[in-house]
């Protein structure tokens, strides 16, 4: 399955996949290393990035540590089949490492040729910047994108806390969760769906999104996306397609990263790119009106 699905993305012009030590234990970089091997492409033909922070359970197989970073991102390439990734993230920051020695650790998997660039994934800007100072300082690679969710109901990091960050680093955003973990889709509308992850009982994490879409906060999510349908309609959507369209028309997001359980699935969510010209500035205010969750921009001193 994760072989044809992959097909599909590269045969439609996607070259760039993404991965995690931590996705299904390791199973999903050795079931997309496979599928790479298979499917004979030139190493110069796609990208490809992993994510380094849950490795395992035992202490020194978690965070951000120069022992987890090395010997984490050798277990990754291992499973992966690979040399290098393009670009290994930080999955989550490390409060409990130093920042220089997160910083000299990517350095170094960098300077072994194990890795081309690293990147950051949920980190604040604050923590960011901290990174970025500590790299100018010592001649060092800095952090060159931030892996961040961002969907229609979580906006305020890319289109507000990083904006000094796209402006004067130009740093990439390849963004997360563009539906919102089902959300978006309109499945769980009228119930929680059964046959969607977040039925499952025994995972926690599922569990708690469950939980907050039974909320009065959930059920006003569900209210608003109840409202878009017209618009979806409208522009000849499903309103999944239009949620990932809507990621895609910001201006500083480079990469939405979309996940894919079967094939039909992938050829449904492509078809959200041809929506792009369709979603006119005054479907984005309409859009805005409905969700009502703009971030306040930046404030400027000069301004007041």
């Amino acid at each position: 399955m994760t072989l044809k699905i992959m097909q599909i993305a590269f045969d439609n012009g996607i070259n760039y996949f993404d991965t995690a030590e931590v996705y299904a234990g390791g199973k999903s970089e050795i079931d997309m290393g496979n599928a790479i091997k298979k499917l004979q492409w030139k190493r110069s033909d796609f990208v490809i990035s992993t994510k380094i922070f849950w490795g395992g359970k035992g202490p020194n197989d978690r965070g951000l540590s120069r022992k987890h970073i090395i010997e984490g991102l050798d277990a990754s390439l291992k499973r992966l089949g690979l040399e290098y990734v393009d670009l290994v993230f930080a999955h989550r920051p490390d409060p409990d490492t130093p920042m220089h020695e997160i910083v000299r650790a990517f350095n170094y998997v960098i300077d072994k040729g194990k890795a081309l660039y690293w990147g950051t994934s949920e980190w604040s800007a604050q923590q960011i910047m901290e990174a970025h100072g500590i790299a100018h300082k010592l001649n060092l690679i800095p952090p060159l994108a931030e892996q961040v969710q961002y969907n229609m109901f979580h906006r305020e990091r890319v289109e507000s806390e990083y904006e000094y960050l796209f402006n004067e680093f130009k740093m990439g955003a390849a963004t997360w969760s563009p539906l919102a973990s089902g959300v978006l889709t309109g499945k769980h509308n009228e119930r929680i769906a059964e046959d969607s992850r977040m039925a499952l009982t025994d995972n926690a994490v599922m569990r708690r999104l469950r939980e907050g879409l039974l909320s009065e906060e959930g059920r006003t999510k569900i209210e608003k996306v109840k409202k878009l349908k017209p618009i979806a309609d409208k522009i000849g959507a499903t309103p999944a397609q239009l949620a990932l369209a809507w990621c895609m028309k910001h201006p500083k997001v480079n990469t939405v990263i979309t996940g894919a359980s079967k094939p039909e699935q992938m050829e449904e969510n492509l078809r959200a790119v041809a929506l792009l010209p369709k979603l006119t500035p005054e479907f984005m205010v309409e859009i805005d009106k409905i969700l009502d969750n703009l971030p306040p921009p930046q404030f400027n001193f000069r301004d007041s």
